[in-house]
């Protein structure tokens, strides 16, 4: 085999998990952009909007953590691929059949379907470019895929403005498709023609040379039948922590901080989330060159660790006093958040060939589950019992999160230079 053929081997998987995450992201930040004027069409009235979104995106994240361990079973028992094939498929078909929603219910059932679905597309992702690349390239592959895939939020918050300030509509019976369905509808095709693309992708060979091992794959229950594989798997969720407690505390409810912090605002949170993950998007890339010159994942995650603190201590700071520098902190605290690839990578890399893809599958879509653990603790517990304000509460939040995440990471085992081409031995089938 020719130099440049093996290259291109190598560089398909990568490519074509990047343009997969891309869609995935779409989707799963789409709702969050079109939540008002989506819900509002379905039937929810001013009075009823924050308990019917509440109701739709908790589908949403139920079928994220159902999702994601129905997909790491199918990734370590039947392969790689047939997870990027199956959640794909299962996520587009979700995505066209939202824009004919009627009712609220309906809208919360899709969103399940498309959770399910989008918890397999990561995952699998990343274990593939994982498993495809050197070791010593791995980080890089896995960075590019979380980087260039990031920026599908953004690409979501600009196709509803477009389709917005263009007016495009249509109908199909009686049903008329506008904006936000527009924009489901064009999730839908994106997965589709990704699907052809696809058809080029090998197999994993870690996966194929131990698929006919008799040993145990894709046992969700293993991580809980050994107290060191039990301990990693949580550690690896644990260090995770921050990026969705930013995201979905800091960042989603940007407006209502800055009202406590410099008063009249005219802060639009879906901008926030935009200018966010474009540092999201930034900071995965640049982890991965930090990881290789540091020759460590640990090294490159304490960077961003501290970046990251330091972003929050500005949001919280008397520097946050205009709508400006809101905008410009959450693109920060995005940057300073943009370790979710090596996050991935690392959870791939604390497991073997048998138990990766349920591994890197699951963790991901753990940590997205915490989101409203984290939000019970923000809203329930600090403001609502405790009577704090929202800034006092998301600090303590935040501290909380931060502290969790870094005892954890003490523990975690470096990971960059590991050879991943091994098995989980203990459990041998009879």
């Amino acid at each position: 085999m020719t130099k440049n053929k093996q290259i291109g081997l190598m560089s398909l998987p990568v490519i074509v998990a990047a343009l997969g995450y891309f869609v995935d992201v779409y989707d799963l930040l789409l709702f969050t952009i079109v939540r008002q004027p989506s819900v509002l069409s379905v039937g929810a009235t001013a009075q009823t909007i924050i308990v019917d979104s509440a109701h739709i995106i908790n589908w949403q994240m139920s079928g994220l953590l159902i999702g994601g361990i129905i997909w790491g079973v199918i990734g370590d028992k039947k392969g790689r691929l047939k997870v990027l094939f199956g959640s794909i498929m299962l996520y587009s078909v979700a995505n066209i059949l939202t824009s004919f929603v009627q009712n609220v219910d309906q809208y919360a059932y899709c969103r399940f379907i498309g959770g399910i679905g989008l918890a397999g597309e990561l995952g699998a992702g990343i274990t593939l470019v994982s498993e495809m690349l050197p070791k010593n390239k791995r980080g890089l592959g896995t960075s590019l895929v979380a980087g260039i895939g990031l920026f599908g939020a953004v690409f979501a918050y600009f196709t509803f403005q477009y389709t917005k300030q263009w007016n495009i509509q249509y109908s199909i019976g009686n049903i008329k498709i506008t904006d936000w369905r527009i924009c489901y509808q064009i999730g839908g095709v994106l997965g589709i023609f990704l699907l052809i693309l696809r058809i080029r992708v090998a197999e994993s060979f870690m996966f194929e040379s131990a698929k006919n091992a008799n040993i145990s794959k894709g046992n969700f229950l293993q991580f809980f039948t050994s107290k060191k594989r039990f301990s990693k798997y949580i550690k690896a969720i644990l260090i995770g922590l921050p990026t969705w407690y930013v995201i979905g505390v800091m960042v989603n409810y940007s407006n209502k901080f800055a009202s406590e912090l410099y008063s009249n605002n005219l802060i639009d949170s879906g901008k926030s989330i935009m200018y966010a993950y474009i540092g999201i998007a930034v900071g995965d890339i640049v982890i991965g060159y930090v990881s290789q010159y540091f020759k460590s994942r640990k090294k490159a995650l304490l960077v961003f660790y501290s970046l990251n603190m330091v972003a929050m201590i500005l949001f919280f700071s008397v520097f946050n006093n205009s709508d400006t520098s809101m905008y410009a902190i959450c693109g920060f605290l995005g940057f300073s958040t943009g370790y979710w690839a090596i996050f991935n990578t690392m959870a791939a890399e604390q497991f073997g060939t048998n138990l990766r893809a349920t591994a890197a599958t699951t963790i991901p879509n753990m940590v997205r589950g915490a989101l409203p653990l984290i939000n019970f603790l923000f809203l329930d517990i600090l403001q609502k019992q405790v009577g704090w304000s929202v800034v006092n509460s998301g600090i303590l939040t935040g501290a909380i999160v931060m502290t969790i995440t870094l005892v954890a990471f003490v523990y975690t085992e470096e990971t960059f230079h590991k050879d991943l081409d091994y098995m989980e031995m203990d459990s041998p089938l009879p």
